[in-house]
């Protein structure tokens, strides 16, 4: 019997299936905001239950931990009510650590789920956080990021967001000490009546600080996307350089992307821009794929996925953004749509 290259904590439930986890995964499961089982990880991470619902992940001073976390947070019909979910995420003082966040839903109940991550990323840190969200056509579900990053520090926040009615992630992140560095990025890939929500405000409160944020969606039939970013720089805090993009490809025309990038600046020695684009799939790159042979669905697909490479280019790990480029070929190429009356989504 072959090996598993992953090691499960708890055992994986048998109704479900993940497709993400890579060698050196040590997996964790939240059920309807309960931590199941606390573990800890050889090379400085743990992860513990957190006093409400939620958890509490620390990466300890000095630590280097070559195994990635993934937490996988699940609802299922055992909690139907609305709840709310508190998670604390602890990156300490030189430390450099991975974590997969991933989300799904295991029954077809109209859930509404309120979530907080706050994330601390303190001095000369590294912190490489993706997140992965993938629910039924009847599941809300509200993010807000919190971050405070030190100095010294960098954080990397991947969004690969596959599936979901309704989906709201806001990112509130405090540069506060000098040369710190946040990039953010995210994916989304919507159809039907779904929407996303993408809420960003960037503060850099210090000097000499780089914020990076490149944001990307594919919209078919009448969904909706939304995203709001806002960079602010203050007084004093030269040096700066905080550039954002938001781009987004409408596959059908009632597809609808609403974009509104504001830049803040109270400092004169900054380097910052922002851009907003929508549009529709280019006529010309068709017709010419087509002349060569290739059929039509398949040029398609094949501009959808270089439209949306850059941003999974951003993950660093190899085999995960394999296994995510995968996923988002898997959905664009339309093998999602067994899924719309069923509640599991596996991946």
């Amino acid at each position: 019997m072959k090996e598993k290259d992953y090691k499960y904590t708890p055992e994986l439930p048998e109704e479900f299936k993940c497709k993400v986890p890579l060698p050196g995964t040590v997996q964790a499961f939240v059920t309807n905001g309960i931590l199941r089982e606390e573990i800890t990880i050889d090379g400085g991470v743990s992860l513990k239950t957190h006093s409400g619902n939620g958890f509490i992940y620390e990466a300890k001073e000095g630590s280097c931990c070559k195994e990635s976390l993934q937490v996988i947070s699940f609802r299922n019909s055992q909690n139907t009510n609305d709840i709310s979910i508190e998670n604390e995420l602890y990156f300490r003082k030189g430390s450099d650590s991975s974590l997969l966040l991933c989300t799904h839903t295991l029954s077809m109940d109209k859930f509404i789920t309120q979530e907080v991550v706050n994330i601390e990323v303190e001095e000369g840190a590294k912190a490489n956080i993706v997140v992965m969200q993938n629910e039924h056509n009847a599941s809300t579900h509200k993010v807000d990021f919190r971050l405070s990053v030190a100095a010294k520090a960098h954080i990397k926040i991947n969004v690969i967001t596959l599936h979901g009615a309704l989906l709201e992630n806001d990112f509130n992140v405090k540069l506060r000490g000098e040369e710190a560095v946040c990039d953010l990025n995210g994916l989304y890939l919507v159809d039907g009546k779904q929407r996303v929500v993408t809420d960003i405000s960037m503060n850099h409160l210090v000097p000499n600080c780089l914020s990076s944020q490149l944001f990307k969606g594919i919209l078919d039939n009448s969904s909706v996307a939304e995203f709001t970013g806002r960079i602010v720089v203050a007084p004093h805090a030269q040096k700066t350089e905080a550039f954002q993009a938001n781009h987004n490809l409408l596959i059908s025309s009632n597809a609808k992307a609403y974009a509104r990038p504001q830049l803040e600046i109270y400092a004169d020695d900054v380097k910052c821009s922002h851009g907003a684009t929508s549009g529709v799939m280019d006529q010309e790159g068709l017709f010419y794929m087509r002349s060569r042979g290739i059929g039509e669905s398949e040029a398609k697909l094949l501009q959808q996925l270089a439209f949306v490479y850059d941003v999974l280019e951003k993950i660093d790990n190899e085999r995960l953004r394999k296994r995510l480029y995968d996923l988002v070929e898997s959905r664009l190429r339309g093998e999602f749509n067994h899924c719309e009356n069923c509640s599991m989504n596996c991946c």
